[in-house]
């Protein structure tokens, strides 16, 4: 009896012993989980230098068609022709424009004539009108509405044929700029008119190309480092080039949430070509410090994007929004201020208000 009694007491103690142990693990494995690695927030400036698929265009491209109905008497100009401005392209011959404009002018030969006729005669008749009852007053009214409606006449004569002149000179077709041909779609004896689909010429002025960047929308509000970037084209590898800013679109593109950035690049010795593909390297950055957190400290799930803040000991979710990469932090915008503690390593398995042991 005293040996059971004995061995109750001796698994009692183990029991306690074992509870002890037991609670004692739990409690420092509770004290692992709750201790959380965490950094203190502070502003940074925040400069990249980023890489952009790019475009370079000509300067100046018009795609030249006819603005009359005829056929193509002379083209004067071929693919790869440096042209300048006011220089003849191409002439169509159009037999009914020329029957046209020979007409409008007989016209106004016929009612200047008439008109010289009467102004003529109005002038007699009043010159006699002076002598009391020589001319009639009825009479001296006719021939001052004849004088007037052969002047009307005449200048609507002179419309038609400044219209018809405007019509011939259509026939010959100019460059509008310095440029060069390049692209060519008629020949000699080509029917052209208003319902052509492709143009007849494509002039383009390449001493100057635009080179074209559409900037992500998160990059919008960055200025670049500097008005003048480097880029490269495939075509000449290992060789870089330099271009000036010019303009900003100001607007975002609802396609692809991009701006369109323009610099100019001074083509001088033709090395480049319009079309071609480029890569653009501009540097980017804020005017003010903003706030920069390592990629691991953001959340992002189907509902937000947050950070992770510890205040007076609690979890607490704050909402962010994400703006320039930078090495291997993210620049991020908040509620958030110069000094909060923040979790190093965040997931929305910790949910608001649970107790964290910090660890700097």
């Amino acid at each position: 009896m005293k040996f059971s009694i004995a061995s109750s007491i001796i698994t009692f103690g183990l029991l306690i012993t074992s509870c002890s142990q037991n609670d004692s693990k739990q409690e420092a494995k509770k004290q692992v989980v709750d201790s959380i690695a965490v950094f203190t927030l502070k502003k940074e400036p925040v400069n990249k230098q980023i890489l952009f698929p790019a475009e370079l265009t000509s300067f100046e491209r018009a795609e030249i068609y006819a603005k009359v109905g005829g056929y193509i008497n002379e083209l004067k100009v071929d693919i790869g022709d440096r042209v300048e401005k006011g220089q003849v392209l191409v002439i169509l011959d159009a037999p009914e424009l020329i029957s046209n404009y020979a007409q409008a002018n007989s016209d106004v030969q016929t009612a200047r004539s008439k008109y010289q006729t009467s102004l003529d005669a109005y002038k007699r008749i009043l010159n006699a009108a002076k002598v009391n009852g020589t001319i009639a007053t009825g009479e001296l009214e006719r021939v001052k509405n004849q004088m007037s409606a052969d002047s009307s006449s005449l200048e609507s004569a002179k419309s038609k044929l400044n219209a018809n002149a405007q019509l011939k000179d259509y026939l010959t077709i100019r460059s509008p700029f310095n440029g060069i041909v390049t692209q060519r779609n008629v020949d000699p004896g080509t029917l052209v008119g208003t319902n052509n689909t492709k143009p007849l010429l494509i002039v383009e002025n390449v001493s100057m190309l635009r080179l074209r960047i559409p900037v992500p929308e998160v990059y919008t509000a960055a200025i670049p480092d500097t008005s003048v970037i480097k880029f490269s084209v495939d075509a000449q590898p290992g060789k870089t080039y330099t271009a000036i800013l010019s303009r900003k679109s100001g607007a975002i593109n609802l396609v692809n949430r991009t701006e369109t950035w323009e610099f100019i690049y001074q083509n001088t010795n033709n090395q480049l070509k319009a079309g071609m593909f480029a890569n653009a390297s501009i540097k980017l950055g804020r005017k003010e410090l903003s706030f920069l957190v390592p990629a691991s400290a953001i959340v992002t799930n189907q509902e937000k994007r947050f950070v992770i803040r510890l205040k007076d000991g609690k979890a607490e979710w704050i909402d962010v929004k994400n703006g320039i990469s930078q090495n291997d932090k993210v620049e991020i915008f908040g509620f958030l201020n110069e000094g909060d503690i923040i979790l190093i390593r965040a997931t929305d398995e910790i949910k608001p208000e649970t107790k964290l042991l910090p660890k700097f």
